[in-house]
């Protein structure tokens, strides 16, 4: 069993079939990406770079996507002062499979630079 699936296993009721249905989304919607348990929870990379991960928090299964706000999806939102945007999900029934391709479609081609944030001293920059 990878990490991925150990933290899968470690929810309870509703909030693991939604890991699981997420999981599934994320590695076929990425299959050229590397996944692993990241900061505590599963997270997709693209060269390197953090694209798309999901964590249990107390409002639900928050599915993130690190350039998510660039996406001008009105779904996914952002209130940091990154350019991340989330959407949170409490029953399998509420995730819209089509919007999440979507959303996987966007995040190869646009993407922030958060793999050389603290090189670049917290300044995000636009990969091309």
């Amino acid at each position: 069993m990878n990490n991925i699936e150990s933290y899968n296993q470690k929810q309870q009721g509703e909030h693991q079939e939604i890991c699981l249905m997420l999981q599934k989304l994320l590695s076929n919607g990425l299959p050229e990406a590397e996944s692993k348990v990241w900061h505590g929870h599963p997270v997709w990379f693209l060269d390197g770079n953090p694209t798309v991960g999901y964590s249990v928090e107390k409002r639900g299964v928050r599915l993130m996507f690190w350039s998510g706000r660039s996406f001008h999806e009105p779904e996914l939102v952002g209130d940091s002062k990154f350019k991340d945007a989330s959407i949170f999900y409490n029953a399998v029934s509420e995730i819209d499979e089509a919007s999440v391709r979507r959303w996987l479609e966007k995040s190869r081609t646009i993407q922030w630079d958060y793999k050389n944030i603290v090189k670049r001293r917290g300044e995000l920059i636009r990969l091309p």
